[in-house]
């Protein structure tokens, strides 16, 4: 039986409707893929609980859950795993992001999103964005 993976990430959107991507560090599973920020859900965690937490540990900024609103959802089928992602969008949050975890950012913007390279999982997610911002 296969392993089922819940994993949540959000589009953070910024004032000029740009996204943050989020580069996986060397080291880590799809290195140097670029991706939404978030992560594992833990057991018995709430899925908008986990994209808080890994929020400020990843990125150093605040989320209220009520500023996260779904999207989307990839569901993809790894060699080892299965991989339930929900994609939330947020505009609003507060401190200054930065990689608290030494993973490079880049703002961009959703027409631009095809030119980075992505884990297969986070690829069917951007023509829910392109429809979303203009």
């Amino acid at each position: 039986m296969t392993k089922l993976l819940l994993v949540v990430a959000v589009a953070l959107i910024d004032a000029d409707g740009r996204i943050l991507l989020s580069q996986r560090p060397e080291g880590k599973a799809l290195a140097g893929l670029w991706e939404f920020p978030g992560g594992k859900v833990e057991d018995g965690e709430r899925p908008e609980h986990a994209l808080i937490r890994e929020l400020q540990e990843e990125l150093g900024i605040k989320v209220e859950e009520a500023c996260l609103a779904p999207l989307s959802f990839a569901s993809h089928a790894y060699p080892d795993f299965h991989l339930l992602m929900p994609l939330y969008v947020c505009r609003r949050w507060t401190g200054s992001v930065s990689g608290l975890e030494g993973q490079a950012l880049k703002w961009v913007r959703p027409n631009d999103l095809r030119a980075y390279p992505m884990p297969p999982a986070d690829a069917p997610l951007i023509p829910a964005l392109m429809d979303l911002l203009p």
